[in-house]
C-alpha cells in the first residue's frame, strides 16, 4: 500500500468530508450509533450494549443493518474477559477520548475479547485519539474480521457484512484486496489528509496495489483546508517580500555609508572658493553697502569686538526672484576670501524621518572647522515656514535643529551666516528673532540707473553695434529683474547669431525685449481674416485710448496682432521713468485704457458681434475698481475705509454700497473711452488697417499711421490664401466651433485665449 499505488485512473477511493452529503458513502464502516456527532458523543453515558450495533459495509443505500447477536451478546466470559472489566475499560476510555493510551488498552481487552467489530467501529468514528499502538490493534481488527486468527470462527453476521461489500472489496478474485486491506488504506490516506473521511466507490477495483496493478485514489479535500492553503500561500509570498525590501533597504543604506567612507556623496556640503566681487553686482547699491560690513568683519574680526560690538548671527537677504540675492552672498564670500558654504533649502529633507536634521548639523560642524566662512541656505522658507500644531513631529526637526545651531556658536566664532527668501512673511517667528536671523536686508527691482548698470554690464560680454542705445532700453524695462535684463542681452546675442549678423543690433535686443515682456510669437498659429481683423480692431481700441489719455501713467510703447504668449494680440505700455506713487487720475486711465479694447469692437461690429476676447480686461478694470473703493478709500460715497482684508465680514447694505460705487467707477470710465474712441473713428480704422498690413507698430508708427502719413521704412506682411488642411471641420463658414472664422468666443487677446464659447440663444 506504499504511494506508488496512486495512480489516475477510475477513482477507487474517494475522501470526502465530514459533511459530505451522500448517505451511502457515511454508513461505510460507521455504525448507526456514531453516524452523527451528537450520537458519538453519547458513548460516555450509554452502556456497553447499547454501543453493539452492526458495522454496515454496504454502498447500497438505506440496507437495513443485520445484528451481531453472537457478538454482541458474549460479553460474560469471552476469552476470560469479564464483563466488568470491558465496562470499566469502555467508560475510562470515553472519559479520555483525547487519550490513545486509554484507547489502546482498551482495544487490546477487546481483541483478547475476540470482539474486532467494536475496535473497528470506535477507530473509524474519528472521535477517539490514535497513535501507533491504536492503529496497530485495528489493523489487527480487521484481520480478525477477514480471516480469523483467534481461534474461533467469525461469526456468520460479520461474513455476511463483509460479503455485502460488493464486488471487489472481497477476497473473491486471487490477488484482490481484502475488505480489511481496502478499509486499512482508506484510513491511512484519511489519516494522512489531516482526519478527512474516506468512502469507497461503487465501482470495482481496478488493482491490487502491486506496482504493475496500483490502486487508484482521489483526494478531496474540505473548502476550508484550500482556502487555508491558498491563505499560508499569500502570507508567506508577503514576508518573503517584506524580508527582500528590508534587505534591499539595509544594502542601499550599506552602500551609502561605504560611499560616505570612501567620498563625497552630493547631499554632502563641501566648502567653495569664491572669485565673485562687489564689481559684479549692480542695480542694488544699498544692500551691497550693508554687506560690506561683514566683509571687513571677516578680515579683521578682531577690530570689532575691541569695543564690545557683536555682528549679528544671520542676515537675511529679501526680495523679488532674481535681483540677485545669491549674487550677492557669493561676493560677500569672494570679497573676504573666506570658504563659501550653499546649500538650497530644498536639499535638507527627503523621503527618510531625521534626514533634514542630520544635514543641518553637517554643514553648522563644517562651517566650524573651516572658520572663518560663510554658510547660505537659499530659499530658507522652504524649511523655516511657520510650524503648526497639527504638524507631524518629524516635520518640525529640521526647523529646530536650525533654531539650535544658530544659537550654538558665538556672534564671534568667525562664522556668518546668510539666507535668501522670497516671502519673509511665511517664516518662522522664532527664526527671525533677534538673535538669529535678526537683520534683514531688502534686495528690490533695480530702478533706471541699476537697469543700466546690469545691462553695461552684461553688454561687455558681446558684441553690440554702435546703433544699440542702452539708456532707451533700461527707460523701457522698468519692473523687470536683473536676471530678466540679463535674459535680453543673452537672447539678443543669440537671435544676431542666428541671423548670421556680425554684431548685436538694435533690432536684435528690440526682438528679445518684446519677447521677455511681451511673450514669444507664434507665427505658425492660423488665424482667420476675419479673426485677425478683431484683433486689430481691439488692439487698436487699447493704443488710442492710452495715447489720448494725457493722465495714463503708462504711455503707449508697442502694439501687435501677432499671437505671443497666451494672447491673440498685445498692446505694451510702458511708464517714462519708475513710478512708485499712483493717484486716482492714474487708476481712472489705467481702467479706460484695459475698456477700450472691448469698446472698439463695439463701435466697429456692433453690440451683437463683440467677442469674449475682453474678458481678461474686464478683470483687471473691475480688479482696479474694487481697490479704490475697499482699499484706497477713493470713493466719496463710502470715504477713507478700509474693507479688503474684511470683506467677507462686511453686512450685506455695506457690500450692496461697495458694489454700487464699484459699478458707477466702471460705467463713468466706460463712458469716457465711448466717447474718446467714437471721436477718434478715422483713427481707430487707420489704426487697425495698419496693423493688419504691418502686424506690429511701435509708438512712432502709430503717430505716423493715424495722422496719415506712410510708413515708407516698413515692407507690409504678404498677403495671400492660406493653405489648411481640407477637413470639413476646419473649413466651416459658420463660425461655430472647429472653424477658422472661430465662433464668439473662440478669441481672447489678452491672457487666455480658450474661453469657453457665450452660451447660445434657444431655438424658438
Amino acid at each position: 500500500m506504499a504511494s506508488s499505488a496512486i495512480a489516475s485512473a477510475t477513482p477507487m477511493f474517494r475522501l470526502a468530508s465530514a459533511a459530505s452529503s451522500t448517505p451511502a458513502l457515511k454508513q461505510l464502516f460507521r455504525p448507526a450509533s456514531v453516524a452523527t456527532v451528537g450520537q458519538a458523543r453519547s458513548y460516555s453515558s450509554s452502556p456497553l450494549s447499547s454501543m453493539r450495533r452492526p458495522v454496515v459495509a454496504s454502498l447500497t443505500p438505506a440496507q437495513p443493518a443485520r445484528p451481531l447477536q453472537q457478538q454482541q451478546r458474549a460479553i460474560a466470559m469471552s476469552g476470560g474477559i469479564s464483563r466488568s472489566l470491558l465496562e470499566n475499560l469502555e467508560a475510562a476510555a470515553n472519559r479520555n477520548p483525547s487519550s490513545a493510551s486509554s484507547q489502546n488498552a482498551f482495544y487490546q481487552v477487546l481483541l483478547r475479547a475476540n470482539m474486532p467489530l467494536i475496535v473497528i467501529e470506535r477507530y473509524n468514528s474519528g472521535h477517539f485519539a490514535v497513535n501507533d499502538a491504536t492503529t496497530e490493534a485495528y489493523h489487527r481488527a480487521l484481520g480478525m474480521v477477514s480471516s480469523p486468527l483467534a481461534g474461533a470462527p467469525a461469526s456468520a453476521e460479520a461474513s455476511a457484512t463483509l460479503g455485502s461489500i460488493g464486488p471487489g472489496l472481497g477476497a473473491a478474485k486471487p490477488g484482490a484486496l481484502s475488505a480489511a486491506q481496502i478499509q486499512a488504506i482508506g484510513q491511512a490516506v484519511a489519516a494522512r489528509q489531516h482526519g478527512s473521511s474516506y468512502a469507497v466507490s461503487r465501482g470495482g477495483l481496478s488493482g491490487t496495489g502491486a506496482k504493475e496493478t496500483p490502486i487508484h485514489v482521489v483526494v478531496d479535500q474540505p473548502m476550508r483546508e484550500v482556502i487555508f492553503r491558498y491563505f499560508k500561500f499569500v502570507l508567506w509570498v508577503a514576508v518573503f517580500v517584506y524580508v527582500m525590501s528590508a534587505l534591499g533597504t539595509v544594502l542601499i543604506e550599506g552602500l551609502n555609508t561605504v560611499k560616505r567612507t570612501g567620498g563625497r556623496t552630493d547631499s554632502e556640503v563641501k566648502a567653495e572658493s569664491q572669485k565673485t566681487r562687489f564689481t559684479d553686482v549692480h542695480g542694488c547699491e544699498e544692500a551691497k553697502e550693508e554687506l560690506q560690513e561683514l566683509v571687513e568683519f571677516l578680515k579683521n574680526p578682531a577690530g570689532f569686538s575691541t569695543l564690545g560690538g557683536k555682528l549679528p548671527k544671520g542676515i537675511l537677504l529679501v526680495g523679488p526672484p532674481g535681483t540677485g540675492k545669491t549674487l550677492l552672498a557669493r561676493a560677500v564670500a569672494g570679497e573676504a576670501g573666506v570658504p563659501f558654504f550653499y546649500m538650497s533649502g530644498s536639499e535638507f529633507d527627503e523621503v527618510y524621518v531625521g534626514v533634514g536634521a542630520k544635514r543641518v548639523r553637517e554643514l553648522f560642524a563644517a562651517a566650524r572647522g573651516k572658520s572663518p566662512a560663510i554658510v547660505f541656505i537659499d530659499e530658507l522658507d522652504a524649511i523655516g515656514s511657520r510650524r503648526n500644531s497639527r504638524d507631524a513631529a518629524y516635520v518640525k526637526q529640521t526647523l529646530n535643529q536650525l533654531l539650535t545651531e544658530l544659537d550654538g556658536f558665538e556672534q564671534n566664532s568667525g562664522v556668518i551666516i546668510l539666507a535668501a527668501t522670497n516671502f519673509p512673511e511665511m517664516l518662522d517667528k522664532a527664526l527671525t528673532r533677534p538673535g538669529r536671523f535678526d537683520r534683514l536686508v531688502n534686495v528690490d527691482l533695480p530702478d533706471v540707473r541699476g537697469r543700466l548698470a546690469i545691462l553695461n554690464h552684461h553688454a561687455t560680454k558681446i558684441k553690440a553695434a554702435k546703433d544699440v542705445d542702452l539708456n532707451s532700453i533700461a527707460l523701457q524695462t522698468s519692473g523687470l529683474s536683473g536676471a530678466e535684463l540679463e535674459s535680453i542681452v543673452n537672447q539678443a546675442a543669440i537671435h544676431a547669431s542666428k541671423n548670421k549678423s556680425k554684431s548685436v543690433t538694435k533690432v536684435d535686443f528690440d526682438w528679445a525685449k518684446d519677447k521677455v515682456i511681451m511673450g514669444a510669437e507664434r507665427k505658425s498659429m492660423v488665424i482667420s481674416p476675419k479673426e485677425k481683423e478683431l484683433t486689430a480692431y481691439h488692439e487698436a481700441g487699447h493704443a488710442l485710448v492710452s495715447y489720448f489719455s494725457p493722465s495714463a501713467p503708462n504711455k503707449l510703447y508697442k502694439v501687435t496682432v501677432l499671437p505671443r504668449g497666451g494672447s491673440l494680440g498685445h498692446t505694451s505700455m510702458l511708464p517714462e521713468m519708475d513710478k512708485y506713487s499712483y493717484s486716482v487720475k492714474d487708476f481712472l486711465a489705467m481702467i479706460d485704457v484695459s475698456l477700450g479694447g472691448k469698446l472698439a469692437e463695439e463701435i466697429a461690429y456692433g453690440n451683437e458681434l463683440v467677442t469674449g476676447g475682453a474678458s481678461s480686461d474686464l478683470e483687471n478694470a473691475t480688479s482696479i475698481a474694487y481697490q479704490m473703493v475697499t482699499q484706497l478709500g477713493m470713493s466719496e460715497k463710502i470715504g477713507p475705509v478700509q474693507f479688503w482684508n474684511r470683506y467677507d465680514k462686511l453686512s450685506s447694505e455695506t457690500k450692496a454700497v461697495i458694489e454700487s460705487e464699484v459699478q458707477k467707477t466702471l460705467n463713468e470710465a466706460y463712458a469716457r473711452s465711448r466717447k474718446l474712441l467714437q471721436s477718434k473713428r478715422k483713427e481707430l480704422d487707420l489704426l487697425a488697417k495698419a496693423l493688419l498690413e504691418y502686424e506690429t507698430l511701435d509708438k512712432d508708427e502709430v503717430l505716423k499711421v493715424i495722422t496719415g502719413q506712410k510708413l515708407t521704412n516698413r515692407t507690409p506682411v504678404p498677403v495671400g490664401t492660406m493653405l489648411v488642411p481640407k477637413s470639413a471641420a476646419l473649413l466651416k463658414e459658420d463660425g461655430g466651433p472647429g472653424s477658422l472664422t472661430g465662433g464668439p468666443g473662440g478669441r481672447s487677446n489678452d491672457d487666455d485665449p480658450r474661453l469657453p464659447p457665450p452660451p447660445q440663444p434657444a431655438a424658438p
